[in-house]
């Protein structure tokens, strides 16, 4: 080792801060010389600006792509996945295929949205296709269920219509961006509650697409039982599980903290639905987050100075089809119980174990292939350099089924490199 690294971070938590002592790794200040930084989103912005940044080095890495926000932001991601959907229905891609209907069999894995106020217009006509179904409205660059509220009346948001006719610089100058999305109202209820699944995703590099699954993912609670009726629209323990809201709920449990492994999940799924149909839902879980990073790898800007760890959102609807909600870039790192501590202090080792291999000084140039038994809880869940030479068709008919890998292996036939089941 040439010496020891030099950290710094704007995120003062102990699950980081434990994590860089460990490696003896030097804390220093923002205007120092440093070989690791871990940063807020606000800060990359900063590193990242044409009037503000600066050039990194060849032994400097930090912890976010630069325009993370194409797909962290739920209005870019959204546009992206949109986009990622029509170039290939234009290549003719069978992975764009369309039923009777007009829905895609295969991409169909984000629930209706549209931006507002901008597609106003659009919404109203999809609304008034299904005058008694349910929107949810959500600030596009906000996080932890804030200014987040559920509609079934078009005069709930007549304003919006308002806005958008006076300027079209309006998302941008005045009123701040919201995207409207269908609400799964049939979401898989356990012991009567909604529930949705946090996961943890390593992106290494995004040319060539590498990425990483984190076995110990968990499921978020709310505290009320589920009902669809209108007269709980308003009431967030009931439709909303981020942990920021739920916490200050009557019902929070403080030991338990209303989370869920991902493991304990599979076990019931299996016990009450069986172990085919469970394997088929996380299968489709993994397809969902691959196409979602193959949707913006052409508009990231693949910095080799840049590693992300994202937070995926996912609710389950009552069918046990997986719906894409949102993905953060800055998933919490608070720890709202001892398991939870642990959880994140394995993840945040992890990571650095991928990113910054043996602890020493990064060297941005290496290739970002760690061996495997640094990966820890981690697993490959796509390399595209392995998955080259693999065409749509054999990763349609790995969609499809037909195409297993052994069980608690990899499917290689997908034109990816895909988890098959979860230990």
């Amino acid at each position: 080792m040439a010496g020891k690294g030099k950290r710094g971070t704007d995120i003062e938590k102990s699950v980081l801060i434990n994590n860089f002592e460990k490696r003896g790794w030097i804390q220093v200040t923002e205007n120092e010389d440093w070989n690791f930084y871990w940063m807020s989103v606000q800060t990359i912005r900063n590193v990242f600006s044409v009037e503000t940044g600066y050039r990194l080095s060849d032994d400097q890495i930090v912890n976010h792509f630069p325009n993370h926000y194409e797909l962290t932001r739920k209005d870019l991601m959204v546009k992206n996945i949109k986009r990622y959907r029509k170039e290939l229905e234009k290549e003719g891609s069978p992975l764009a295929e369309k039923d009777e209907n007009g829905k895609y069999l295969y991409l169909d894995f984000v629930p209706v949205t549209y931006m507002l106020p901008a597609d106003y217009n659009l919404f109203v006509e999809e609304f008034r296709k299904s005058p008694s179904s349910t929107w949810i409205m959500k600030p596009c660059g906000k996080a932890q269920g804030k200014g987040i509220f559920l509609i079934n009346k078009l005069s709930q948001i007549k304003k919006w219509s308002r806005d958008s006719k006076t300027s079209s610089f309006v998302t941008q100058s005045t009123k701040e961006a919201y995207v409207i999305s269908l609400y799964i109202n049939n979401p898989l209820l356990i012991g009567g509650r909604k529930f949705d699944l946090r996961l943890y995703v390593l992106v290494s590099t995004y040319r060539p697409l590498r990425c990483y699954m984190y076995k110990l993912g968990f499921c978020r609670f709310c505290t009320v039982k589920y009902t669809p009726s209108t007269s709980e629209l308003d009431n967030m323990f009931v439709h909303l599980t981020n942990v920021a809201i739920q916490k200050h709920g009557e019902d929070y449990n403080h030991i338990h903290g209303g989370k869920w492994t991902v493991s304990n999940l599979r076990l019931y799924l299996e016990s009450t639905r069986g172990k085919e149909v469970t394997s088929k839902l996380f299968d489709e879980i993994h397809w969902i987050i691959v196409q979602s990073l193959k949707a913006v790898a052409p508009v990231m800007n693949n910095d080799k100075h840049c590693f992300e760890c994202y937070g995926y959102d996912i609710i389950i609807d009552d069918k046990l089809k997986p719906w894409l909600i949102e993905v953060n870039a800055s998933p919490s790192l608070t720890s709202s119980t001892a398991n939870d501590r642990i959880l994140k202090y394995n993840l945040i080792n992890d990571t650095l174990n991928i990113a910054v291999p043996n602890g020493e000084i990064p060297d941005c140039k290496w290739n970002k292939s760690p061996p495997k038994e640094v990966l820890g809880n981690y697993e490959i869940l796509y390399d595209e350099e392995l998955a080259q030479g693999d065409g749509a068709d054999r990763e349609l008919r790995s969609r499809q089924g037909q195409s297993q890998g052994p069980k608690g292996g990899r499917s290689r036939d997908s034109g990816r490199t895909v988890l098959t089941t979860w230990k």
